[in-house]
């Protein structure tokens, strides 16, 4: 009897450990499938708020239908994805999840194991067919029992960037020398730091049966090997981002079944061939960030190509686009920005009638712009600096439903603008700026554009600013520069243009009007730029409390009086460039320090000395003018403590005294301008070794002496100009970088002895008594007056 409840009791129990319903009696080891899975939750450290997989794993239901989970059919569970789960760690060398010694699959991706070490034990998952660690976080060496896994299919140990995963010890080869069953190889961002022999030689050995071989930014170096040849499946190639520095492959234009090649950003240079784009299976290619590569686009492509990404922006690829481009029927982005190429746009390109990124700019393409009607799903369109001419008319936009952004600035189109353009559905950005285009802007109904960014800069529109772009309200950039726009505006006429960013109406024939009393804040709270150079503004406009300001020009204006103190704490120190110059200002008090990059407050009408500390308040400047103002006193040393500034413009002022010698001893500043002023005593012989100058003018002072022999080694000037001074004694026989020296001008001194042996006019010398040699004609013969003579700095 006990006998036979024995046996029946035995029957039941393989009856269900053969069953599909995730009950699982693990009779030799003791532990089951079902506590395995509960161990490894318990042990995992994730956030449960962003959990969709291991906050759903309970008792209530069986374990082979819980999220993440699937199970063989014998209830041992194959397949585990914990991929997206905000995992941070619970995995080390002794974890329960390799005990799930029937997985086939695994996926750890998008996870966040960050600064963990990949653990050891993967290796005892022997029956995986799939791993995918991918952005997961790991770091460190990748351990040599990865090698133990002989039945991997797909094997993605990638990072979107570069990870801090490395193959050193096991290297490459003895990671993959087993994996003869490998169809993907995804390492992208790992840190192989392997020589182009070397890996490629690995993989042709080792991976016979690749189809997907993905290393893009893993520090691959040198030219490629043939041997990759061997590889007869391989289909897909991404290799982005390593320093090869070596000529392009071109016997990739050889695998019969290629789908996927990208190579951008791997300092590639020789030729590609052109049969490479005639290989039917392809689907895309991308070349770009290539800037030395050459070759050119086929004459013919294949009809009924698979080309669906054809990428080559940033490379010297010339030639024409052959109409036969129009066969591509399948292209979706199409992008040869910033490459050679000429001829016309083909008109064939309405054709391509799945395209949705088109960008052309940057190039020499010349005639009229085609037509890009109909082309439904395009989204970008950018033809930017090339060499178009004519006009553009209303059915070239027709059924651009998708259009998005439309970029055909920096080109010699003329005209009016088409109408159609401001009632396209989907259009927000749009650039026309340095064209020929003139007339009439849009109608009533382009007030509902959900146009975001429009420049129209530097084109030849008349009249009044049309009314409708004060009804866009989804504006946030509006660029009407250097036009011929005229009338009355106030800028409260913008109100309803709450999303301002950036408004720039300078260089027109406007007359723009401000309301004191009325806070800018209040009415563009995000405005960063304000550009009103030349609007015949008389007042500064209301900026207080503009947190967000970063540039401001309200340059060539008619505005008088002290500069406003509000004008310094304004941006809430992220205002970084500000232009004052051409106006009628007389006062300013700096009581704080600023953090602008420029600052120029050239041709005004100050006329006191410089505060003794400005320097101070202006640390973080890089570009400082003051020029043509009446400034008097001295030169404060102060101006020589900003660590970042590389042009100081004191120029055509009342300066006197003597140059501080501390701001020749900088090594950071390249324009330094104190001509014109009344400036005296010697010029300081202490220029650096590193000197950067590139400019330097002393002129029309009154500063004598020698001529500074440290000036010598300022190796990188270009503009020289010591005119108009009584500076004395030999010049030096190398000045600057001769190569690079532009202009030389030391007239009117008293500078004696032989000219240098240079290519200088006669101009550059004339008034120094003293000087003698070509280009003068006075040969030089003994001594002079008790002055020097013979090759100048012998």
């Amino acid at each position: 009897m006990r006998f036979q409840m024995f046996a029946s009791t035995l029957l039941i129990l393989l009856f269900f450990s053969n069953s599909n319903f995730g009950i699982n009696f693990t009779i030799v080891t003791g532990q089951s499938e079902k506590d395995l899975l509960l161990e490894l939750k318990n042990h995992l450290i994730y956030d449960s708020s962003l959990s969709t997989k291991l906050v759903q794993w309970n008792e209530t239901t069986g374990y082979c239908q819980w999220s993440g989970v699937k199970c063989d059919n014998k209830s041992r569970v194959s397949s585990l994805d914990l991929s997206s789960e905000s995992i941070s760690g619970g995995i080390n060398d002794s974890s329960s999840l390799f005990r799930f010694v029937h997985l086939q699959s695994l996926n750890l991706a998008q996870n966040s194991f960050d600064s963990i070490e990949l653990p050891l034990g993967f290796g005892k998952l022997a029956e995986l067919r799939y791993l995918n660690l991918s952005n997961s976080g790991f770091t460190g060496q990748i351990p040599l029992d990865f090698s133990d896994l002989t039945r991997l299919v797909v094997l993605d140990l990638s990072s979107r960037f570069y990870s801090s995963l490395n193959l050193e010890n096991p290297n490459l080869e003895k990671l993959i020398h087993n994996f003869t069953r490998l169809r993907e190889l995804y390492l992208d961002g790992v840190n192989i730091s392997a020589k182009g022999y070397d890996w490629c030689n690995a993989i042709s050995s080792s991976l016979p049966n690749l189809r997907v071989l993905s290393l893009s930014n893993s520090y691959l170096t040198g030219s490629f090997n043939s041997s990759l040849l061997k590889l007869h499946s391989l289909s897909i190639i991404r290799l982005d981002g390593n320093t090869f520095s070596a000529p392009f492959p071109v016997f990739f234009a050889d695998f019969p079944n290629l789908r996927v090649l990208t190579l951008s950003s791997c300092d590639l240079f020789g030729m590609v061939p052109e049969k490479l784009f005639q290989i039917k299976s392809l689907q895309t290619i991308d070349l770009s960030n290539n800037r030395e590569l050459e070759g050119s686009l086929p004459h013919e492509f294949p009809l009924n190509g698979s080309l669906q990404n054809l990428l080559l922006s940033y490379t010297n690829f010339s030639g024409y686009v052959s109409e036969s481009i129009g066969s591509l029927r399948m292209l979706s982005n199409f992008d040869l920005r910033a490459c050679v190429f000429s001829g016309q746009i083909p008109s064939s390109i309405k054709n391509l009638t799945h395209l949705v990124y088109l960008d052309l700019s940057v190039n020499q393409f010349l005639g009229s712009v085609p037509s890009f009607a109909l082309l439904k799903y395009l989204t970008v369109l950018n033809l930017r600096r090339n060499n178009l001419t004519g006009r553009v008319p209303n059915s070239l936009w027709e059924g651009l439903e998708n259009l998005n952004f439309l970029d055909l600035s920096e080109n010699s189109l003329e005209g009016e603008i088409p109408a159609s353009l401001f009632v396209l559905p989907s259009l927000k950005v749009l650039y026309l700026s340095n064209n020929n285009f003139y007339g009439s802007i849009g109608d009533s109904r382009s007030s509902s554009s959900p146009l975001e960014v429009l420049d129209l800069r530097v084109n030849n529109f008349e009249g009044p600013i049309p009314r409708f772009l004060f009804e866009l309200q989804n504006l946030s950039s509006l660029s009407l520069s250097s036009n011929k726009f005229s009338g009355s505006i106030e800028l409260t006429d913008f109100q309803k243009l709450t999303n301002l960013v950036n408004l720039d109406l300078s260089y027109n024939n406007l007359s723009v009007h401000v309301r004191e009393k009325v806070s800018l804040s209040s009415l563009f709270p995000r405005l960063g730029t304000l550009l009103l150079a030349s609007c015949k503004l008389r007042k500064v406009p209301l900026l207080t409390n503009q947190s967000s300001l970063m540039m401001l020009d309200l340059s060539d204006n008619q505005i008088d009086g002290e500069i406003p103190n509000w004008i310094w704490e304004a941006g809430s120190g992220y205002l970084r460039f500000v232009n004052l110059s051409h106006n009628q200002f007389n006062r300013f008090d700096l009581r704080r320090p600023v953090y602008f990059d420029l600052l120029d407050l050239s041709s005004n009408n100050f006329s006191s000395s410089l505060p003794a500390n400005i320097g101070n308040f202006l640390k973080p400047i890089v570009f400082l003018s003051i020029a043509n103002n009446k400034i008097t006193g001295t030169i404060p040393p102060s101006l020589c403590n900003p660590s970042r500034l590389q042009t100081l413009d004191l120029s055509n002022n009342s300066l006197h005294g003597k140059i501080p010698s501390c701001l020749l001893q900088s090594t950071h500043i390249r324009v330094l301008n104190l001509g014109g002023n009344n400036l005296s005593g010697d010029i300081p012989d202490a220029f650096p070794i590193g000197c950067g100058l590139e400019s330097l003018d002393f002129s029309w002072n009154v500063l004598q002496g020698n001529f500074p022999k440290s000036l010598t080694r300022c190796t990188e000037i270009e503009v020289l100009n010591l005119s108009h001074n009584v500076l004395s004694g030999r010049i030096p026989a190398s000045i600057g970088n001769i190569q690079k020296l532009e202009s030389l001008d030391l007239s009117f001194n008293g500078l004696s002895g032989e000219i240098p042996k240079q290519t200088f006019p006669e101009s550059s010398f004339l008034g120094n008594e003293g000087l003698c040699g070509s280009p003068l004609n006075k040969t030089c013969s003994g001594v002079i007056s008790n002055k020097f003579y013979g090759l100048v700095g012998s």
